[in-house]
């Protein structure tokens, strides 16, 4: 059942407040350039001079060291949150609290009871409550998502294999991170959520195995995961840390009608082939496209694809998920 909205801002720019000043919040700050009648008036992070920095460098008025701040600011109808993960779900039902609209970068959560409380808030708020789920977004993605609407293919299997190489506590700019990043509850959530969405078929069986638990890091780096659909597609996720190799997220969908390649947003099919995807969207931008589908919502007092409603199977998978490896995990 969706979620009931509240009524939209009929007039006037949509004032956003950003959390968070690092690589995503760049992201998120030059995408919103490019949406009409959206004013992004307040940084917000925890280091003030890095947010004064931030907002001098975007064009930002206000830079502020707290949430709080940005929260009771006047000027703010909406927040996006590109924040570190462990923080992600508190600062969500702060937003919510304080009557403010909210987009937070996967993962919602790092539990299921606190993904489950941001859902409640939602649903007493009436407020527009998305999740930063990108690939729903990508213009490769729904190319082929449109295909499967239109009952022109139908996923058999997806292959996807997401590999980094991070053997120190490092973001996606090389410096240090105050918190750990985690195959399970973030990189995996990309796929499990996608998985679901692309067949259109609920999640019904799901399966995992975990390499050795990093002595430093405090998390395995290195996860296999398996899916099956009610529908009967399966799929097979690989996740790694320990790749020095290519990097990133690559997808492969085995169908009735053909074998395509998703990296980002290139899509070729199965012999390598490039399929033209520059005509799907406005933008080739996978940011981009989410943030105008958080605007257009906020604006047309509706849910938006990628809400915490729609997103909230992803995370009870996860939730069983963990709880298996945890049960594999000796001591």
């Amino acid at each position: 059942m969706s979620p009931e909205i509240s009524p939209g801002i009929s007039a006037g720019k949509v004032r956003i407040a950003l959390a968070g000043g690092g690589a995503f919040g760049a992201k998120h700050a030059n995408a919103l350039k490019r949406i009409e009648d959206v004013e992004l008036t307040t940084v917000v992070s925890s280091n003030l001079d890095a947010a004064r920095e931030f907002a001098a460098e975007h064009g930002v008025g206000r830079a502020v060291g707290s949430l709080d701040e940005a929260l009771a600011a006047d000027d703010v109808d909406a927040v996006i949150l590109a924040t570190p993960t462990p923080i992600h779900a508190a600062q969500t039902l702060a937003c919510l609290d304080a009557g403010k609209h909210v987009q937070v970068e996967i993962p919602l959560a790092d539990s299921l009871a606190d993904a489950e409380a941001c859902q409640a808030a939602q649903e007493r708020t009436g407020l527009v409550a998305m999740v930063g789920h990108t690939r729903r977004f990508n213009p490769s993605h729904q190319w082929l998502h449109r295909r499967v609407e239109a009952g022109q293919f139908s996923i058999q299997q997806m292959d996807v294999q997401t590999y980094f190489f991070r053997r120190k506590n490092l973001n996606a700019l090389g410096q240090p991170r105050s918190w750990t990043d985690h195959l399970l509850w973030h990189h995996a959530a990309h796929t499990v959520d996608l998985f679901a969405y692309q067949t259109g078929s609920p999640i019904v069986q799901a399966n995992a195995i975990q390499g050795p638990i990093h002595p430093e890091l405090g998390i395995a780096m290195d996860m296999s995961i398996q899916l099956r659909t009610e529908s009967g597609a399966i799929c097979t996720l690989s996740l790694s840390f320990n790749n020095d190799g290519p990097l990133g997220t690559f997808f492969r969908y085995i169908g009735d009608t053909g074998t395509y390649v998703a990296r980002y947003d290139d899509l070729v099919d199965g012999k390598e082939r490039p399929i033209d995807v520059t005509q799907v969207d406005v933008s080739m931008d996978g940011i981009e496209l989410q943030d105008r589908e958080f605007v257009a919502a906020i604006r047309e007092g509706r849910e938006p694809n990628a809400s915490i409603a729609q997103v909230m199977p992803c995370y009870r998978t996860l939730a069983l998920l963990e709880d298996e490896l945890t049960a594999q995990t000796p001591g």
